[in-house]
């Protein structure tokens, strides 16, 4: 139903952003990327791109953009098992924030042949870019049901409540009490953010709600909290070396929150995939630790 040079230049547009942009990544003109969009968008009776800053995809579009991805990743198999030079593919997942600052990164570098197209979300919700088909593979903090896929548990990312010494003690004199964590300000990614509300939860037995500093970057987590903005859960690994060097400290020493990850790759990918999987699962050990799991 659907020609190669059809599907290459939709995904084409999709990845660069425009028309002019995909032609000159394909080595065509921007009049034929446009025929053959033109023509796929017959044959499928609806439009395919929403023409803007950048170019994005209907409904449709995103379908078939992850289609043409399926098939760049099992071209890429299979020249892989013929011994053949492997020609580059892409891959759209979705992945946490907190992954990709402290130990997803090394996952990607043990695969070659691969360009990555992340999509940042809270693990509690990158599986639901899978359930839409948006994406081929996702890290979550869900094991799932996700209809047609493979689950892979990876370990738990440890989550250490911190601050600045000068904001513990203005606000926490006493101890993180219920008082005191509804009126010291706090430091959330997003408003899907439970991280913090689960620590105050275990820490004094209630849910305050306290002033928020929404602020959507792992990094800024961490100067946020240097700089006595606020507290806020941070990764044991970006969080150690503060806290031996005394310029962070935890309100209630010792209280870490173990957050269990899962890589959830779609079950028709899963065997192209399977060297980033082993590199996923490989990262993982090496960073995460143990978490009570079970087997999918």
């Amino acid at each position: 139903m659907f020609t190669d040079p059809a599907l290459l230049a939709l995904h084409a547009i999709l990845r660069t952003g425009s028309f002019e942009a995909a032609a000159a990544r394909l080595n065509v003109t921007p009049p034929a990327i446009s025929q053959r969009i033109r023509k796929l968008e017959e044959q499928m009776g609806t439009a395919l791109v929403q023409r803007g800053s950048p170019c994005t995809p209907t409904a449709t579009g995103a379908r078939l953009y992850r289609h043409a991805e399926e098939m760049g990743l099992l071209s890429r198999a299979l020249a892989r098992d013929l011994g053949q030079p492997v020609a580059p593919a892409t891959l759209r997942l979705a992945v946490n924030a907190d992954s990709l600052a402290t130990w997803f990164v090394e996952a990607m570098a043990g695969v070659e042949g691969i360009s990555f197209d992340l999509v940042i979300d809270d693990e509690d919700h990158s599986a639901d870019w899978l359930r839409r088909g948006e994406v081929l593979a996702a890290i979550s903090a869900q094991p799932g049901p996700v209809q047609g896929c493979d689950v892979h548990p990876l370990g738990a990312l440890r989550y250490h409540a911190t601050c600045a010494p000068a904001f513990a003690a203005r606000h926490f004199p006493e101890g993180p009490t219920a008082e005191a964590l509804a009126r010291a300000p706090c430091l959330t990614f997003s408003l899907k953010d439970r991280l913090q509300s689960q620590w105050m939860q275990a820490a004094c037995g209630a849910h305050p709600a306290p002033p928020l500093h929404i602020l959507p970057a792992t990094t800024a987590f961490i100067d946020a909290a240097r700089a006595g903005l606020g507290w806020g859960m941070n990764p044991a690994p970006l969080a150690a070396p503060h806290l031996a060097s005394g310029t962070l400290v935890e309100p209630k020493p010792g209280l870490t929150l173990d957050r269990p990850l899962y890589w959830l790759v779609s079950r028709l990918a899963a065997p192209a995939l399977a060297d980033l999987t082993t590199s996923v699962r490989a990262a993982a050990r090496t960073h995460l630790v143990s978490a009570q799991q079970e087997e999918f």
